[in-house]
């Protein structure tokens, strides 16, 4: 007996919920239906995947090894019919687009609601995610990331770099001063990273050592070190593009404290027959060189282009 995508969509219901009836709900089937696709993928991979327990049914080792294979055949389906639903040339369909929480949260949304203004029939599905997702396996359509991508396979062009440098607010500034060299920063409150140094990383590059305990709060969620900012709590790291729309927004030490991130768009090669698919790469290809106020980005690519 073969593998089909009914059974496996079966086994990851039943996986997620823990039950034959809880996964029947969740999939608009019978419990039985749902029994029977498991007792066909027991009989095909020759293993237990389920043993019965109090609270209800637990994955064997099995089942857990076979779960990543499932989860890619589940995002494979989705693609197929997203790609189906913008074939024949049409401006319709649905765009999976993955980006991090701080550019889905800060960057992203002006460039989306122009780009739903354009084109109103195309949906867009947004996956925020400081973990690049897979898009080989179609986990996302499109992917904007800020290192170049490392997978084969992909049409990925890079659309310019974008600087990052210290900020204050106003409000901080005018209760603390502003500083006007590295050891007069030290007196003050800097904003950190916590595990994901790179502020730590960018301030060595410069020549200026740090520790940890330099920093009066250490948070790895970008758009909460920018709401702290924000809110006068002291300085930390932002792009510069972003600072600019905030006049309560200062620049502190730019000559001291600066570096820079590319920014690259990534997809599928099989994509670029999605119409829907090319409409929101080029769209975000315009925003993002505007927002990167790079009027002609270097045409460096990986693979071909887009």
């Amino acid at each position: 007996m073969e593998f089909t995508w009914d059974t496996c969509r079966s086994f990851l219901a039943v996986l997620r919920t823990g039950s034959l009836s809880a996964a029947a709900r969740q999939l608009g089937l019978t419990q039985p239906t749902i029994g029977r696709h498991v007792d066909q993928l027991e009989e095909t991979t020759g293993a237990a995947l389920f043993t019965r327990a109090r609270n209800g049914l637990t994955p064997t080792a099995t089942a857990l090894a076979l779960r990543p294979h499932a989860e890619a055949m589940e995002s494979a389906a989705a693609a197929m019919i997203r790609a189906s639903s913008g074939a024949a040339g049409e401006a319709r369909g649905t765009v999976r687009l993955t980006v991090s929480r701080f550019i889905g949260s800060e960057v992203l949304p002006p460039m989306l609601a122009r780009f739903r203004d354009r084109q109103p029939e195309i949906d867009i599905e947004l996956v925020l995610s400081d973990s690049p997702l897979n898009l080989l396996t179609r986990e996302a359509d499109i992917a904007i990331r800020m290192a170049r991508p490392s997978q084969t396979g992909l049409v990925a062009r890079m659309l310019g770099t974008v600087e990052v440098g210290l900020f204050a607010h106003r409000d901080y500034l005018d209760r603390f001063g502003m500083p006007t060299d590295f050891e007069a920063l030290k007196q003050h409150r800097v904003i950190g990273y916590d595990t994901t140094p790179y502020l730590e990383r960018a301030m060595r590059h410069a020549g200026l050592e740090v520790e940890r305990q330099d920093f009066a709060i250490r948070v790895d969620v970008e758009s909460v070190q920018i709401a702290l900012i924000r809110a006068g709590f002291g300085l930390g790291g932002c792009q510069v593009p972003l600072a600019a729309r905030d006049p309560g927004l200062v620049r502190v030490l730019p000559d001291v404290l600066n570096f820079r991130l590319e920014v690259w768009r990534a997809m599928h090669g099989d994509m670029r027959d999605s119409l829907p698919v090319r409409l929101m790469a080029a769209h975000l290809d315009r925003e993002f060189r505007a927002y990167l106020r790079d009027a002609a980005p270097p045409e460096t690519e990986a693979g071909n282009r887009a």
